[in-house]
């Protein structure tokens, strides 16, 4: 299966999406709604209204490509309503996200960074 980096920078499109959307489509969403390029090194992921579908969107070196996934039985775990209209988050979460887990109320362990031991 194939999966996003975990240190990808990833934007979370708040707003659910009308999943007949292309490339083309998804395209214009971050350069008129989130006034991003679509061609930035980053993962851009929508959901539908039901919560069911998800379409990642990133640039590889020479065109787009649209990651699709539907799930049979459950939902995504999706906020029905966001202050911004994205968020941006890492890869890592993303995985979790497509893994079932519910991003927006629970976080991993943060992630340290030390200079030396003592």
């Amino acid at each position: 299966m194939l999966r996003p980096s975990p240190s990808v920078q990833t934007y979370f499109y708040m707003e659910p999406v009308d999943m007949r959307k292309s490339i083309d489509g998804l395209a214009a969403l971050v350069e008129n709604e989130l006034e991003l390029s679509p061609m930035r090194e980053a993962v851009f992921v929508f959901c539908n209204r039901g919560r069911d579908k998800i379409k990642l969107l990133y640039w590889e070196r020479n065109g787009f490509v649209v990651w699709y996934k539907r799930l049979e039985k459950q939902r995504f775990r999706w906020p029905r309503h966001a202050a911004f209209n994205y968020e941006v988050r890492d890869g890592r979460e993303l995985n979790y996200l497509l893994d079932g887990f519910d991003i927006w109320h629970q976080s991993p362990h943060q992630t340290l960074h030390f200079n030396s031991v003592s």
